[in-house]
């Protein structure tokens, strides 16, 4: 029997840490055993990212969906960093969508569910609250920041950014799924997720040719965008608009990381 969700049907975080081990640059740089554990600012950066979801009223209970075991078992810290924050760990996938599907197996339909990822160094409770308590009407939502945002606090960083009408958005690794049809469409992502710098691919791939034609010639609105993927794939999808432009600053690359280390030290 399927366990009903935790405090009343509160939400579930699912952590996605997949790791290459001590072969990832930010581990390298940072000599830790894999990239979950790569110190940043004195703390691991998955040690951040459940200490901030700690803190958050809205979540219930964490997942975490990797490293491999063979990482966790060669690292005892990293599982005890887990146990510390009282999260489940779970084996990855090949991919990151496999990993997000492996998690939502394991949680019942009706909990809804907020999805990041273990390099976010610089979630907060504001940000997790934000995404829980916006999708009154939807089934999905997907979490953005104005890229016009990101380049003003930070000129010299470079994110990757889907312009859609006259403005551009940058991803933030934060999906939440308020109902279960939003389940769907995590498993349709699939056709896409090798595209996530490619843009272009991502909108002929989840919303057709059409769309990609006016999304080249600059007529495809944000709105028009989430309008045409719900349709398209039968549920309620949404934007989530976050204000703050350290929504969109992951720790993918050495640059990265010394940018991370550069804000947090800054706000002390």
């Amino acid at each position: 029997m399927t366990p009903p969700c935790a405090k009343d049907r509160g939400w579930v975080a699912v952590v996605l840490a997949g790791d290459r081990g001590p072969d990832d640059p930010v581990a390298r740089e940072t000599g830790a055993r894999c990239k979950a554990m790569s110190d940043v600012a004195g703390r691991p950066l998955l040690g951040r990212v459940l200490d901030t979801l700690g803190h958050c009223e809205d979540i219930a209970e964490c997942r975490v969906v990797g490293p491999d075991a063979a990482i966790v078992d060669a690292n005892p810290a990293l599982g005890e960093l887990i146990a510390a924050a009282d999260a489940r760990w779970i084996a990855p996938g090949p991919s990151p969508v496999a990993s997000a599907l492996a998690a939502l197996d394991t949680i019942p339909a009706g909990c809804p569910v907020l999805i990041t990822t273990a390099d976010h160094a610089l979630l907060t409770p504001r940000m997790v609250a934000t995404m829980c308590r916006a999708g009154d009407d939807l089934d999905l939502g997907v979490g953005l920041v104005e890229h016009a945002r990101v380049q003003a606090a930070y000129p010299t960083s470079r994110r990757t950014a889907t312009r859609l009408g006259a403005r551009a958005y940058c991803g933030c690794n934060l999906f939440a799924l308020y109902r279960p049809a939003g389940r769907r469409l995590v498993e349709r992502w699939r056709r896409v997720e090798n595209e996530r710098k490619h843009p272009a691919r991502i909108v002929a791939g989840m919303l057709g040719w059409s769309a990609l034609l006016r999304y080249a010639l600059r007529t495809l609105s944000l709105e028009a965008a989430f309008a045409g993927l719900s349709k398209r794939h039968g549920l309620q999808a949404g934007p989530v608009l976050l204000d703050d432009p350290n929504a969109a600053v992951d720790v993918d690359s050495v640059a990265d990381l010394h940018q991370v280390e550069a804000i947090l030290r800054a706000a002390r």
